[in-house]
């Protein structure tokens, strides 16, 4: 039924309308007890067994929510109701921005798939700090997607990062670093060797000197993008293991339109949903392998099912970020996925996470 009303009914509406109605329906619904109660009940999925513990943080299933959908911070306990085990905020900017010109956000429906041009629209590192510190800490981890602002020269870029990092420090539980959107110009320029060595310096200095003496600095993360080469992402892993990252986030959106049928492919942006997936899949497997799996991977890249999720960590993926697949899927995505997840080990005589993680990484 929602698949039929968004197709029909839902699309007709301009896509970034729609996403904001949503998240405030969703901010709404979380403070009406009966209607939380009732989201909840009915929403909720069955994630007995498939609890798993990556970047030294407990997950009550491998599934949770990207960066994009909630960029300053303001949905987190409406989307819990949803029953993503983690949520990635963000990204978030040092100083408030608009991003780009609206219309920005294109249904591919043919596709399932989006292109945002979105541009690091975000309300500021000081006003998703005061967001993020009205949450309860430890109900879910919280991810930090780390951005800079669009005016601040490549050159100047770790300051923005390092700045957003300190003030966001004592709120997430995890950061990623974004330097691989294709929407605000020059970003990606940052995921090689010399821009990405002085970011991740500087934002281990900031950890370090931020992280209470006889603890481990909080997980940090770097977000790649699905068009870089192997030679490039294999530079980019040389650089995790230096600066002892605790993962990578493969991958961001692409800019590629092979394969497409629908008329709004020529829009500029980042492409994500179904056509990411194999790209997605491929680039996870080969961290997988280059890394020998002691590098927490997040696989993120058209994931609509439980079948999707359990491709993914086959392929090495700990855990799984969906946007673009809850958007077509629905309230229900979460559930459906965590069901499907669970009857597949069910069938395949497995009985644990742990097992599946890598297990197709192998594959050519």
């Amino acid at each position: 039924m929602y698949r039929f009303l968004y197709r029909h009914l839902l699309s007709r509406f301009d896509a970034e309308f729609a996403h904001d109605a949503i998240v405030h329906m969703l901010q709404v619904a979380e403070r009406i007890p009966p209607v939380r109660l009732a989201l909840q009940k009915a929403l909720a999925p069955r994630p007995e067994g498939l609890s798993i513990r990556a970047l030294g943080l407990d997950f009550a299933h491998p599934l949770g929510l990207a960066s994009g959908f909630d960029k300053d911070a303001t949905g987190l306990r409406g989307l819990n109701l949803m029953g993503f085990s983690f949520a990635e905020i963000g990204t978030v900017t040092p100083w408030p921005q608009p991003g780009n010109p609206r219309q920005r956000i294109f249904r591919l429906l043919e596709d399932e798939a989006l292109i945002n041009r979105m541009g690091f629209p975000s309300a500021g590192m000081q006003v998703v700090a005061g967001n993020l510190q009205t949450l309860r800490r430890g109900t879910r981890p919280i991810g930090v997607s780390l951005g800079k602002n669009k005016d601040t020269p490549l050159l100047d870029a770790h300051q923005d990062y390092s700045a957003v990092l300190k003030c966001l420090y004592p709120y997430g539980d995890f950061f990623v670093v974004n330097v691989s959107s294709p929407n605000t110009p020059e970003l990606r320029r940052l995921q090689t060797r010399d821009y990405l060595a002085e970011i991740l310096s500087c934002l281990q200095r900031v950890a370090s000197e931020l992280t209470p003496p006889g603890q481990n600095p909080r997980p940090l993360l770097v977000k790649i993008a699905p068009d870089l080469s192997w030679a490039e992402i294999d530079a980019v892993l040389e650089l995790a293991t230096t600066y002892r990252l605790g993962g990578i986030v493969a991958t961001n959106t692409t800019t590629s339109r092979g394969g497409l049928s629908s008329a709004r492919q020529a829009e500029a942006g980042g492409l994500s949903g179904r056509p990411l997936r194999q790209r997605s899949n491929e680039i996870i497997r080969h961290i997988y392998r280059q890394t020998e799996g002691n590098l927490t991977i997040i696989g993120v890249g058209g994931v609509f099912t439980g079948d999707d999720v359990w491709e993914k960590m086959t392929a090495g993926a700990a855990l799984v970020q969906a946007y673009t697949g809850f958007i077509y899927e629905g309230p229900r995505f979460v559930q459906k996925a965590i069901a499907r997840l669970r009857h597949t080990m069910r069938e395949a005589g497995i009985h644990s996470l742990g097992e599946i993680v890598g297990t197709d990484s192998g594959r050519p």
